[in-house]
């Protein structure tokens, strides 16, 4: 009898042990996975690494060439909107994007003389059908949170974050979920 229960309680500890080195492992490696943020120098060294390689010098090029100028020149006048949160008028002046263009859906709109590429992230059905429904020379007012500039296009891509025509919204980007 004594036996049996000296059996019992050790194996009540071993699995104890167990337990709690694996809810340990479990704990351990969750807190490991996040990344820390970069010091202020290894960001710049990060960025220097990058601009040295290929990649940073084809987009220094591009960048200080009239095609580069042309595109930053139209990220830095619509900057103003954005910083403020403010609502942008804009025409529609194409329904399609350009050629080899992977932004998912998206239009081109002129805002105040300048051409822009409008990317809109995903997209419900129903919101399908109103961004569909758009038509060149439509009056839209856009909201965004950023603007971006790529090699890849001669335009300034404006991140579409509430569109609305005629009074109506017809886009609202749905933020992430659990902040950022």
């Amino acid at each position: 009898m004594k036996a049996n229960v000296y059996v019992f309680f050790l194996s009540l500890v071993v699995v104890g042990v167990l337990l709690y080195n694996n809810y340990d492992s479990l704990s351990g490696t969750t807190a490991k996975s996040a990344p820390k943020p970069l010091t202020a120098a290894e960001s710049k060294a990060a960025l220097n690494k990058w601009e040295t390689s290929p990649d940073g010098v084809q987009f220094k090029n591009w960048e200080s060439s009239p095609a580069g100028k042309k595109v930053h020149a139209g990220a830095v006048k619509i900057n103003k909107f954005i910083r403020s949160n403010a609502k942008i008028e804009g025409v529609v002046s194409s329904l399609s994007l350009p050629e080899g263009a992977r932004l998912g859906f998206g239009v081109m709109v002129n805002i105040e003389g300048e051409e822009y590429i409008l990317s809109m992230g995903p997209v419900s059905k129903a919101e399908m059908q109103q961004l569909k429904s758009l038509k060149v020379n439509d009056k839209i007012v856009i909201k965004s949170r950023g603007v971006s500039k790529a090699p890849k296009y001669a335009f300034a891509i404006v991140s579409g974050d509430y569109l609305e025509r005629d009074s109506k919204v017809i886009y609202k980007r749905i933020p992430n979920k659990g902040g950022c």
